[in-house]
């Protein structure tokens, strides 16, 4: 649709996250036909699409608003979910930002029973997250007093704080400032999610079907590749067996059935080393193709 939104046209309230997964999340509404025209400063861009409203805000507040049915549906972290037990429905899992939240302490602290030490003097923990770091430490038996961060977490200890819970992609922050993971919270990536009413809404329920639909398909082809090649009858079965198929393999039959030509999608990681091991057994006139969606059939 052409049609410029606005928000009395606007059938679904839909957020995006501000910040370094933005573009990630732009791109892929873009391949499903979601685009919207803003500048650096307008927190509401105008979406093609007649049917849906955009607003841009951070990924920490998306969660809560979402959950509040102040917007319908937004894309944040699951930590952020997590954090705020905000009330909403995670859609679609788009595996953006993948991130670990960990307990980390200084390396002089790491061999110590923290619990134990705590008994003595309570630990001063300081994260941007609170719930989450509360729940642990209620778990853990440890006494602590909370400090909250506003980014750079890391920075704190030893000095200012004893525990720290962070998010951390490789680790590598945490031990450049010499501290040392000892506790896995939980482990999130960026989420589609949704109200619950917006849900219960037949209109704003078949929109958002829609774009999952179109979003998993985007992203099911965007870790594959489809591979075609030509294979000897002498050939077809120890190639196919080596097919790691969605299902199994389109097969067709080569012009005067001289062998047959085969497709499949195979995951992005595994090419590089399957292809060798095609050639090895048969297959021949191998093509590499990238894919736009995939589809899947029930």
């Amino acid at each position: 649709m052409d049609a410029q939104s606005s928000p009395e046209l606007a059938t679904l309230k839909l957020v995006l996250p501000k910040g370094r997964i933005q573009e990630k999340v732009q791109d892929l509404l873009a391949k499903v036909g979601v685009t919207f025209a803003s500048t650096s400063r307008s927190y509401r861009p105008v979406c093609n699409r007649n049917d849906i409203d955009i607003k841009i805000l951070k990924p920490q507040n998306i969660a809560a608003l979402v959950g509040l049915g102040r917007h319908d549906c937004g894309f944040t972290g699951h930590d952020w979910v997590q954090e705020q037990k905000a009330n909403v429905v995670e859609l679609l899992d788009l595996g953006f930002d993948p991130v670990q939240i960990v307990a980390a302490v200084p390396e002089a602290f790491a061999q110590q029973d923290l619990a134990q030490r705590a008994q003595q003097t309570p630990l001063v923990v300081a994260s941007e997250y609170r719930h989450l770091t509360e729940r642990y430490l209620q778990a853990k038996g440890i006494a602590h007093v909370f400090i909250q961060s506003y980014g750079a977490t890391e920075a704190l200890p030893p000095e200012d704080a004893d525990m720290i819970v962070d998010n951390t992609a490789t680790g590598s922050t945490l031990r450049m400032n010499r501290l040392v993971i000892v506790d896995e919270l939980l482990r999130s990536t960026t989420r589609f999610v949704a109200h619950p009413q917006a849900l219960e809404d037949p209109v704003k329920r078949a929109i958002l079907d829609e774009l999952v639909m179109l979003m998993r398909s985007t992203l099911d082809a965007q870790r594959r590749v489809l591979l075609e090649m030509n294979v000897s009858p002498e050939a077809f079965d120890a190639v196919v067996a080596m097919l790691p198929a969605m299902r199994s393999p389109t097969v067709s039959s080569l012009h005067g059935q001289s062998g047959f030509a085969i497709k499949v999608a195979v995951p992005s990681p595994q090419v590089p080393g399957l292809i060798p091991k095609l050639v090895q057994a048969g297959a021949t006139d191998i093509l590499a193709y990238k894919l736009e969606k995939i589809v899947a059939g029930l």
